[in-house]
């Protein structure tokens, strides 16, 4: 007790300058957090958003199986390929959305040969490698003149979650076609067993 005493009273500058020291850290960690959590941080509706993809099929004036840019703005989903003019759907006219994950074999045919050529089923080793994993976008949406159509877009494994989140964020319901599809195999079930 004494010596809690001494070092309260002790003015050498030693001691009291560990508690001004945990202070300004205390501070300065704090900042840093502060700023982690900045509000520039947050999703913008409005703001333009876009990434790579391949258009498989669906979309009017626009090849199958062609690469390009996959963009929102202005609430249309626009996919332009490089050089010509973009197709666009209406964000508004989008009725469902589904999320996939897929897999594909690269390397085309030297990788084949390499497998073949691989000993003792060394081929198996060789496609562990030679695969690549990506999304796949599904849209389902209505035209101007009522009918209804679906594009399905690839992009590559992690960006199909936030091109869907970006979407959600801007009012198309992701959930429509699950709901959907859960009442139909109910309705199918009901009408086999009668």
């Amino acid at each position: 007790m004494y010596r809690l005493f001494v070092l309260r009273n002790d003015k050498s500058g030693c001691s009291g300058g560990r508690p001004l020291i945990s202070l300004w850290a205390l501070v300065l960690c704090s900042g840093i957090g502060a700023l982690a959590q900045s509000p520039a941080a947050q999703l913008n509706a409005n703001a333009p958003f876009s990434v790579r993809a391949t258009h498989v099929l669906g979309l009017p004036n626009t090849k199958n199986n062609s690469n390009g840019t996959l963009s929102i703005q202005n609430n249309a989903l626009r996919f332009q390929k490089h050089g010509n003019p973009d197709a666009q759907v209406n964000i508004a006219s989008v009725r469902a959305l589904f999320l996939g994950e897929e897999s594909k074999q690269v390397g085309g045919l030297p990788v084949k040969l390499g497998k073949a050529a691989a000993p003792y089923g060394g081929g198996r080793v060789v496609s562990l490698f030679a695969h690549k994993k990506y999304d796949t976008l599904t849209l389902e949406y209505v035209d101007s003149d009522g009918g209804v159509h679906g594009a399905i877009f690839e992009v590559t494994k992690g960006q199909g979650e936030v091109v869907r989140n970006e979407l959600v964020a801007r009012g198309v319901s992701s959930s429509f076609g699950e709901d959907q599809a859960t009442k139909q195999s109910t309705s199918e079930v009901t009408h086999a067993n009668k």
